[in-house]
């Protein structure tokens, strides 16, 4: 082999390599569920189709189908180059941390939990704000001022929600009755549809009429039964009114697609991102799909105390700050 064929090979072989190593693009990883779970992972997902059809680029992404490939996924995103890498939910945080110190020069990012490292941003929701609003908005729908609460994996974040829930409910009309039920202590509550139309129609039988589900793809089950029982469901991160017009009073939108679209566009390492109400992080959903099930004067009720949590008015007390829901 003489020097010139030499000097091309170990020319086209480098080249190779960069193609496989060096990839600047962005890169998600959703949790269980799937991006598809029409709420809290698809959210994600929309955000970072935006950023897509926005940027003219592409990104990395994929679906984990159980816990262990975590960190198997985002050590291939960051052996590929990719930048940031975003994972999406609270149960990502230790690969994030882990992943991170390996790889200090790329960026990272953790949505519903902190991981204080100087190449990661992590970004949280005042969940527990617009789960207020949603409560209030429950007990205005209601006629027998009996509303309920469906939680995915029973974990502190989900009591959040539950909790602000509960806090709205009691606001609009103090003598209201909050059942609440978590469908389960391992990540395949989020993914549990059948579980969640049984304790839905169980709360239905004890005369709760309006359902509020925090719990991803199991929430599907949850408004299928709302349908079939003739009871008004309240949907969660992504607006999911869509799903059941008629039925769906409301969804306590959770703008996790904001988040991925703007950690693409440009992440903050080492910074905590905190989105409420007063950021547009959270809030209630109203478009054409239940519009005739909101009255004007239940939204004017609803935009008061949004208004008044915003001027620091109303104290929504935080779950997580104390890990009891006292208020």
């Amino acid at each position: 082999m003489n020097n010139k064929l030499r000097t091309r090979l170990a020319l086209a072989a480098t080249l190779a390599l960069g193609a496989t190593v060096v990839h600047a693009d962005p890169a998600v990883i959703y949790d269980m569920g799937g991006k598809f779970d029409k709420s809290f992972n698809e959210a994600a997902h929309q955000g970072a189709e935006r950023w897509k059809k926005e940027s003219g680029k592409g990104y990395l992404d994929f679906e984990i189908s159980n816990e262990a490939q975590r960190e198997q996924a985002m050590r291939r995103m960051a052996d590929k180059g990719a930048t940031p890498i975003v994972g999406v939910g609270f149960a990502q945080a230790s690969t994030v941390e882990k992943v991170a110190k390996e790889f200090g020069k790329q960026q990272f990012a953790i949505i519903d939990s902190v991981v204080k490292l100087p190449n990661v941003e992590s970004v949280v929701f005042k969940e527990h704000e617009g789960s207020f609003l949603v409560g209030m908005m429950a007990v205005l729908a209601s006629k027998s001022g009996k509303v309920g609460f469906v939680g995915g994996m029973d974990i502190p974040l989900i009591r959040k929600f539950q909790c602000g829930y509960e806090q709205g409910a009691k606001y609009a009309n103090p003598k209201a009755e909050v059942t609440s039920n978590m469908t389960g202590t391992t990540p395949a509550a989020w993914n549990d549809p059948t579980r969640g139309s049984e304790l839905a129609k169980a709360q239905f039988a004890k005369g709760v009429d309006v359902v509020f589900a925090a719990a991803g793809g199991t929430g599907v089950g949850v408004y299928q039964a709302a349908k079939d029982g003739g009871k008004l469901a309240i949907g969660v991160d992504s607006n999911q009114n869509h799903l059941h017009p008629g039925v769906m009073l409301t969804s306590m939108v959770k703008r996790v697609d904001v988040a991925v679209y703007t950690l693409f566009k440009k992440t903050n390492p080492g910074q905590l991102t905190v989105l409420g109400l007063k950021e547009g992080g959270v809030d209630y959903a109203m478009d054409q799909h239940n519009a005739k099930l909101v009255t004007a004067d239940m939204k004017k009720k609803v935009d008061a105390a949004k208004a008044d949590i915003i001027a620091g008015k109303i104290k929504v007390a935080d779950y997580m700050a104390s890990n009891t829901c006292s208020y």
